[in-house]
């Protein structure tokens, strides 16, 4: 493992790519074999590229490049510390893990101490939204600032938290006596163009309650949190009901059901919605801190699921970019510059990264990218990679 401490570079390239993954449900495959990105951003796909004038040419030895994962359920509270787990420098972890943006599942949830109070939801909303905007720890884009829905939370209240960035609203943590008594909150966070998540299945943590397909239809949120558990999972009908009457967005997580997480994904390819699909770890929770979290469960729905490997990526990248409303999650022209150098892992029986998520083995690690900058090489959480990428160019 290696951690790179150097200035953003100018231009970095990189050549020799096996295979590139777009991000993309529909386009999976890229045919390219090198790319070159200046002031992090993407300006040239394509295939025997020019790579001499590039600050940073990095050598990927024929294996795979793929977008920066996106953790779409990350309960972050404030700075690098989960007060759940008692741990410091988890974001930092999971960059390790690949993945270079998370996106908040609501500070409050985990907020020691925190009050249902109107004016310390938009408050903490704020507060984390403002910091968040300036703290990456290991590059990592957090897209920090969702609003706990509680009683009491006046237009003037989402106006002012829209006005400012606030982005994301999070449902099923509040003072509400029954789950269905937050809809108004609901539909004024919605009016304001925040998305709003609720929580689903079983109570999480003491003070909350259980909410099912019923409520959730009623609520018309969004994303569906957590569809597969976070831990208890909706039932087979529930899940049913709200992928066929509703459109909201599919939160499959690590720290839920796998046997649901399944079921979701094949009833959702039944019923040709797998654009709702996104990937999510909800940790970290009792369940822990996992670094790992997003790249194990594309490899259980790839393996488990009769899914191609390059769409399960996409819905921890294109999917969860679209639904949340990110820039990232995509290789494009235009697009930032966040990517992931992988391989099979040294051991494995498959060829490279992909045949390795296809048979359910976590790909190896040899370079991350974020905004074109080279923030790790060689895995410290991942198994060895085979194959392992060369730089040249780095100042340290």
């Amino acid at each position: 493992m290696e951690e790179i401490q150097s200035e953003k570079t100018g231009k970095l390239a990189i050549f020799n790519i096996g295979t590139l993954v777009s991000g993309d449900l529909e386009t999976g495959l890229l045919d390219a074999d090198s790319l070159i990105c200046e002031d992090g951003i993407i300006t040239s796909l394509g295939t025997r590229l020019d790579v001499s004038g590039a600050d940073v040419v990095v050598d990927a030895k024929n294996t795979t490049v793929i977008p920066g994962l996106i953790d779409s359920h990350c309960h972050i509270v404030l700075g690098d510390y989960t007060p759940r787990q008692k741990q410091v420098d988890f974001l930092d972890s999971y960059v390790h893990g690949g993945i270079t943006s998370v996106v908040t599942a609501g500070e409050g949830v985990h907020a020691p101490g925190r009050p249902h109070d109107p004016v310390v939801a938009k408050a903490l909303a704020i507060v984390a939204l403002k910091c968040f905007e300036n703290f990456h720890p290991n590059g990592m884009k957090i897209n920090g600032g969702s609003v706990m829905l509680e009683p009491g939370l006046t237009e003037k209240d989402f106006a002012e938290m829209a006005n400012v960035g606030v982005r994301y609203a999070k449902y099923g943590f509040g003072g509400y006596p029954e789950p269905r008594d937050g809809e108004p909150e609901v539909r004024r966070a919605q009016e304001y163009g925040l998305c709003v998540m609720a929580h689903s299945g079983g109570s999480s943590v003491p003070g909350s309650s259980p909410i099912n397909h019923e409520v959730l239809l009623y609520l018309n949120v969004d994303v569906c949190g957590h569809i597969n558990g976070g831990t208890t999972s909706l039932d087979d009908n529930g899940v049913t009901r709200v992928i066929t009457e509703s459109e909201m967005a599919l939160q499959i997580v690590q720290a839920g059901n796998l046997r649901s997480a399944l079921y979701i994904l094949k009833t959702a390819r039944l019923h040709n919605v797998l654009h709702r699909v996104c990937i999510g770890s909800d940790t970290p929770t009792g369940t822990g801190v996992m670094p790992l979290a997003i790249i194990k469960t594309i490899c259980e729905l790839s393996s488990l699921g009769d899914m191609r490997p390059e769409s399960a990526i996409a819905l921890a990248t294109g999917n969860n970019s679209r639904v949340f409303g990110l820039n990232t999650g995509t290789i494009a022209t235009g697009k930032p510059a966040d990517l992931v150098i992988c391989d099979t892992p040294l051991g494995s029986a498959a060829k490279d990264a992909l045949s390795a998520i296809s048979r359910g083995d976590i790909p190896g690690i040899s370079g991350i990218v974020i905004d074109g900058h080279l923030q790790v090489r060689r895995s410290r959480n991942t198994p060895l990679a085979a194959r392992l990428a060369s730089f040249e160019g780095l100042t340290c």
